[in-house]
């Protein structure tokens, strides 16, 4: 079951990197921009540090939505390579068929 448990920490970590979104990028373009004074770059990317660290974007991962599976990932069906091939042979995916050569 430990799997399931992966797939709902990734739905919990995309809910948290839209709740920041546009802080953090508000902060990101305060921190970047040169024409500030260092001291408010400064205060801006401590305050940067300060938020939860998943919600940053990078710490999304794509993963499998029945399995948690991270490898082998098909991005339109949100399936993983095995769970793809396994409901493709009992038939439950639409136009897809198992074949045998």
């Amino acid at each position: 079951m430990a799997k399931k448990s992966m797939v709902e920490r990734e739905l919990k970590r995309e809910r948290l990197v839209q709740k920041y979104a546009a802080k953090r990028a508000a902060l990101n373009e305060v921190i970047h921009d040169q024409s500030r004074p260092m001291e408010e770059r400064f205060k801006a990317s401590l305050k940067l540090a300060e938020l939860p660290r998943n919600s940053s974007a990078t710490r999304l991962h794509n993963r499998c939505q029945l399995t948690g599976r991270p490898h082998a990932y098909y991005r339109k069906l949100k399936l993983s390579r095995i769970m793809l091939r396994e409901l493709g042979s009992f038939g439950q995916i639409p136009g897809m068929v198992k074949s045998s050569w």
